[in-house]
C-alpha cells in the first residue's frame, strides 16, 4: 500500500507585492538555496518589464498574464494497454498547470542569450505575455501532441 500523501505547505507572501504566487515562482527560480538572490533577480526582472512594457499594466500584472498564457490545459500520459504503450491525452490539475508554466518560463529564460538572468527572465516573460517565444511554443507542442493522440482518449483511467 502507498504511503499517505504529502501535506501542502502554506507559502509566505513575498515582501514587495504580498503575493504567494511570486514566492512560489522564486522558490522554483532559486538555485542552491540562495533565496535572496532569486528574489533580487525576480524584482529586477519586474522593473525591466515596467520599463519595456507597451501597456499601462504594472509589471507584476504582466508577469501574471504571461504565466497564465504559458500554462498548458492538456498533456499526454503514457499508459500500457495489452502490451502496447499509448500516449493518452488528459486534463491537467490546476496546481500542476501552474507548476509546468513556471518551470517552462524559468527553463527557457535560462536558455536565452541576454547578459543577466534578470534580463533573460524579463524578456521571456514579455514574449510569453505577447504569446510568442519558446515557452508558448512548448505549450503549443504539448497541445498538438494531445490533439494528435485524441483517438486514444477512451483508454483514460
Amino acid at each position: 500500500m502507498r504511503k499517505s500523501k504529502a501535506k501542502k505547505r502554506d507559502l509566505i507572501p513575498d515582501p514587495k507585492f504580498n503575493e504567494t504566487l511570486v514566492t512560489r515562482f522564486v522558490n522554483n527560480l532559486m538555485l542552491d538555496g540562495k533565496k535572496s538572490i532569486a528574489f533580487k533577480i525576480f524584482y529586477d526582472a519586474v522593473n525591466i518589464i515596467d520599463e519595456k512594457k507597451s501597456t499601462d499594466d504594472p509589471g507584476i500584472e504582466i508577469f501574471k498574464q504571461a504565466l497564465q498564457n504559458s500554462m498548458p490545459h492538456v498533456e499526454v500520459r503514457s499508459r500500457r494497454v495489452g502490451g502496447a504503450t499509448f500516449q493518452i491525452p488528459m486534463q491537467i490539475r490546476p496546481d500542476r498547470k501552474l507548476s509546468l508554466g513556471m518551470k517552462w518560463l524559468i527553463m527557457f529564460s535560462r536558455k536565452r542569450n541576454e547578459k543577466t538572468m534578470s534580463q533573460k527572465l524579463a524578456n521571456e516573460v514579455l514574449s510569453a505575455f505577447r504569446e510568442e517565444g519558446a515557452t508558448i511554443k512548448k505549450k503549443q507542442d504539448v497541445h498538438k501532441m494531445a490533439e494528435a493522440n485524441k483517438a486514444f482518449s477512451h483508454f483514460r483511467f
